[in-house]
């Protein structure tokens, strides 16, 4: 299903229109030519070709565009249709953890990325070609990620996705009684990570990062990927959950950009992502936040998310630890809930009216694109006044 998915061409129309991710991707390629010059380049999981391209426009000397998918037909016409470049491209019809090359790369090119950075699982993919086909001293594009991690305060998310259970609280539904069923409904709809893009100020706390350099990295590292948490409350609120979001480097030779999805910046087709708590947690302005983060692999090309937050005591006698209120979760990253076409509310709580958060700090901002905005995603006006 994994590979039929991206075999069709309008799934890979959709990544090339994201033009924050196509374009970063053509600046990393061609403002780093002394690393493409000349040398041989490996393109995992090359879908429609245009990274190969890329890396023939930058001076690649030979390309091993490698497709497991029947994707890998259509990189072939749209490579041989553009022959002035085409014919320094070989398409591979394989998975990487297979295939057999005449030669080892110099470079590897590719996106691996999912949502959270890590669905989909193709990083492991990444890495195994990093150990089968790259040369001792080869760079790899994208070099290192990072997870990014905020507690968030949204109570219009929090009543909409607690609302979405009360159908099943109708006690003469047709005459019967659906009340049983009430709980596992209201967990369930919690169980779905949102993915929508937010407003920054929704965040309570400066974030935190976890980072995977796909250089060293093994492959039995992204099984279960355990993150740590702690956060100080900015201002004092109702804490719904955590929302995440990841940036990717491109450490070049001579110029290191960062692709990133992080809230305020150009909206790229991962958008973000936030794990709502079922039980909120109440924090005070200067109150600790701990928990813990944890990516469990499975065979459905994705995670489960176990989610523990914990608010730590507060005031006199603080220092000496304790924990007042936890709360957990455990979402599924394969099962989303795509909010993408709501009108995002930026409504502060009463008491953070005065008590603004400091704006979020955008990791590498001075090497993005500043695009606009998707279609796709509508914000209320008042937001951005």
């Amino acid at each position: 299903m994994y590979f039929h998915y991206y075999g069709q061409l309008l799934h890979q129309q959709n990544m090339l229109q994201d033009f924050v991710r196509t374009g970063t991707y053509y600046a990393a390629v061609m403002e780093n030519r002394s690393d493409f010059e000349g040398r041989v380049v490996v393109d995992v999981g090359a879908g429609s070709g245009i990274l190969s391209l890329f890396a023939v426009q930058a001076g690649a000397r030979h390309v091993y565009a490698v497709e497991a998918s029947e994707m890998a037909e259509h990189a072939q016409r749209l490579i041989s249709g553009n022959p002035s470049l085409g014919h320094r491209i070989t398409v591979i019809k394989g998975k990487v953890e297979e295939v057999v090359l005449p030669e080892k790369a110099d470079i590897l090119i590719s996106e691996p990325m999912g949502t959270l950075l890590v669905n989909e699982r193709m990083l492991e993919s990444y890495v195994i070609a990093r150990d089968r086909l790259l040369a001792p001293d080869g760079k790899m594009f994208p070099t290192t990620g990072r997870i990014h991690m905020a507690p968030f305060s949204d109570e219009y998310l929090y009543v909409e996705m607690a609302n979405k259970a009360l159908f099943w609280q109708q006690h003469n539904f047709f005459g019967v009684d659906l009340t049983p069923l009430h709980g596992s409904a209201f967990q369930g709809y919690f169980s779905q990570p949102v993915v929508d893009a937010f407003d920054p100020r929704l965040l309570i706390s400066p974030p935190t990062y976890h980072t995977l350099d796909f250089t060293s990295m093994k492959e039995e590292e992204l099984y279960e990927i355990n993150i740590p948490l702690s956060f100080v409350a900015s201002v004092g609120t109702r804490v719904h959950g955590l929302a995440c979001w990841f940036d990717v480097l491109f450490n070049g030779s001579t110029v290191q950009r960062w692709l990133t999805t992080a809230p305020g910046s150009p909206t790229t087709h991962w958008y973000q992502l936030r794990c709502v708590l079922s039980q909120p947690l109440y924090v005070m302005a200067g109150q600790e936040i701990t928990g813990h983060l944890r990516l469990v692999a499975h065979s459905a090309q994705s995670y489960t998310i176990y989610l523990t937050m914990s608010a730590k005591m507060w005031g006199v006698g603080a220092e000496q630890g304790g924990i007042l209120q936890t709360s957990t979760g455990k979402l599924e990253l394969k099962e989303p809930y795509y909010r993408l076409s709501q009108p995002q509310s930026c409504t502060l709580p009463q008491d953070q009216q005065q008590q603004q958060l400091p704006s979020l700090q955008a990791q590498g901002s001075e090497q993005q694109m500043q695009e606009g905005l998707s279609p796709a995603f509508t914000i209320d006006q008042d937001c951005l006044n």
